[in-house]
């Protein structure tokens, strides 16, 4: 029998409060049933997944003593507590999203500044802090709270509720949560749970269902990626056209409704997506949540191509796992097939794993990460269509791409007569924004240089006509074009529309339609394009081109964004142009047709055949 001192009983007894409360919270402990509490209550809610079936271990934590905030639904992934919450386990995948453009958005804010404000200094981030730059090198974002002009205001006031540190419940189509719950819980289109458990079924905003889900869909990426580029509306075979609330189905708008007062119209699909593969069955985690590195641009981030998978100048590179700790042995185990060692993994064009795909039996196979389904990509690395000589700069997609979503004519105002909610400073300040645009269009869609030096589309990448009206009501500027490279002018940006198609754009389509090179619909005559589609602050350019052809001499008038970038020169216009031609005979670049594999020779045209059929003989 243990015998204790009447010190130590007098001890115990004026701790006891203390002692009782760490004896309730380690009942609700991993090591003990936590669950069991919280379960008086919530007995029919779904548990998070086999690996996530606590409560207390989530919703909890010592540290920040926050019982009463969390256990009254707060989100512990939410950016202002994911250290003490999904950080405490995923250290790894925080930093990484911490760092990526997803959370810190710092491409886009820095792009705003150069289309609203020009060239600026400093670096920001939505939250600020020190990360490492694409060298490695340490490098701190400035918060764009104090971003003090308009480029910051619009960013936080607009573009920022895709941001992944905000959440949103006022968005049909477009609800999502905060922090790592925007991807692993989903909101549906009311952003209401619907699961099973009675007593906060019906509430708002929270998660449709209580069960994580490791993978993404497809339909989780469309809650963000449907405005500006509209990727994720391509992909899916979605556009939100000039048909404001038309058509319409029984009496309500139709057939798709979107957020921002919107609606959609079917278009075909990507045709990955048709196939049934959703977006993260091409793109890497690394792509989606970062690699820990702050890029600039989005395009830095994304490590995939078309030609990985498909092949291009060389066919897809690949290598074997060679042990169980390799990244793609362990991202698979949440697949329904997973890598083991010694499967020939290929690699994206950063040279490292895809998760997913792999060679076997000569070909190349991906894995749907959610679905199981196998698919097949066919290598076209020597195929007659893709050796085109005068082809090797171009992009798949330059070619591929079925529709281009393209905005001309972005006219934004901002009215300090009025307040908006700032999403970073989480309250209302003066300064609201409100924007029309001219038009908009899918087809045919500009090429031009891209930053890998390749042919590639081209969209308006802004084409803003920034108005400023002060607190008194005068307007301080007016349909004003900002500053570009030193002078003003509209810009359009490199683009993957994400709705790819396996038939080509075809060669006589793209070599004899001036609005491919970038001159905008207009009227040809000998030696000169005049642009139809005029903008009324420089009536002397088109809207929805950015080159002229005036007396057989063509002149950029508006600006390529992205460092090495530009418009199709002379010189690539005129050997654009005479090789109609040959393709007014010869328009299959196919096995049947060989003269596309060598440079064109324009002297054959004198020869006894040419001279017969161009005699009309």
């Amino acid at each position: 029998m243990l015998c204790l001192s009447p010190e130590i009983v007098a001890s115990l007894l004026r701790c006891l409060p203390a002692v009782l409360l760490i004896v309730a919270v380690t009942a609700c402990s991993p090591a003990s049933s936590e669950s069991e509490s919280c379960l008086v209550c919530h007995h029919a809610l779904e548990p998070a997944s086999a690996s996530h079936s606590g409560c207390i271990s989530c919703h909890y934590t010592f540290r920040d003593n926050a019982y009463k905030k969390r256990a009254q639904g707060h989100n512990p992934s939410a950016a202002d507590s994911w250290d003490q919450g999904c950080g405490t386990c995923h250290q790894y995948q925080l930093g990484r999203v911490k760092s990526g453009l997803m959370y810190s958005n710092r491409g886009m804010i820095r792009n705003i500044q150069l289309t609203w404000e020009g060239e600026t200094s400093g670096e920001y981030g939505a939250h600020g802090g020190d990360t490492f730059d694409e060298r490695g090198n340490r490098q701190k974002l400035l918060p764009v709270a104090e971003l003090d002009n308009l480029s910051g205001e619009l960013y936080r006031k607009f573009c920022s509720r895709c941001h992944l540190g905000i959440e949103i419940a006022d968005a049909e189509r477009s609800n999502h949560a905060g922090g790592c719950a925007t991807c692993h819980f989903p909101f549906n289109e009311s952003a209401t749970y619907m699961g099973k458990d009675a007593v906060i079924k019906g509430k708002t905003p929270a998660s449709a269902s209580h069960r994580l889900e490791p993978l993404p869909s497809a339909a989780v990426c469309s809650q963000c990626h449907n405005r500006s580029g509209r990727i994720a509306l391509s992909y899916l075979g979605l556009y939100d056209g000039n048909n404001g609330h038309v058509p319409t189905r029984n009496g309500q708008s139709g057939p798709v409704q979107l957020s921002g007062n919107r609606n959609a119209v079917h278009i075909e699909p990507d045709v990955h997506a048709a196939a049934g593969m959703e977006c993260i069955d091409c793109h890497t985690s690394r792509d989606v949540m970062g690699d820990g590195y702050s890029y600039r641009n989005m395009y830095r981030q994304v490590e995939i191509s078309c030609e990985d998978c498909h092949g291009g100048a060389k066919p897809p590179v690949y290598r074997a796992i060679a042990f169980d700790g390799d990244e793609a042995v362990r991202e698979s185990r949440s697949y329904p097939r997973q890598m083991r060692p010694g499967m020939n993994m290929v690699l994206t064009s950063n040279g490292r794993s895809f998760s997913n795909v792999f060679v076997s039996d000569a070909k190349v196979r991906v894995i749907g990460k959610r679905s199981g389904k196998l698919f097949t990509a066919k290598v076209i690395t020597g195929t007659a269509e893709h050796t085109v000589k005068g082809h090797e700069r171009l992009e798949c997609f330059a070619c591929h791409s079925r529709t281009v979503v393209q905005c001309y004519g972005c006219h934004t105002t901002y009215d300090l007569r009025e307040t908006a909610m700032d999403f970073i400073k989480g309250k209302e300040t003066p300064g609201a924004f409100s924007e029309t645009e001219d038009f908009r269009m899918l087809y045919p869609f500009p090429l031009a240089v891209n930053q890998r030096g390749r042919i590639s589309p081209v969209t308006p990448g802004c084409q803003t006509f920034v108005t400023e009206i002060d607190g008194t009501g005068a307007t301080v500027r007016d349909d004003q074009i900002t500053r570009f490279r030193g002078k003003r002018q509209l810009r359009f940006a490199p683009f993957y529309s994400h709705n790819t198609g396996k038939k080509a754009v075809g060669c006589r389509e793209c070599h004899a339609n001036p609005r491919f090179l970038g001159f905008g619909q207009g009227v040809m005559t000998v030696g000169s394009i005049e642009g139809t589609l005029l903008c009324e602050k420089c009536p002397d350019k088109s809207l929805d081109g950015f080159l002229k052809l005036a007396d057989g001499r063509v002149r950029a008038f508006s600006a390529i964004t992205r460092e090495n970038s530009r418009p199709l020169n002379e010189a690539e216009i005129r050997r654009i142009f005479r090789a109609n031609l040959c393709i007014t005979c010869h328009d299959k670049g196919r096995d049947k047709d060989r003269i596309y594999e060598r440079g064109l020779n324009y002297g054959a045209l004198d020869d006894a055949l040419h001279c017969r059929i161009l005699n009309g003989r």
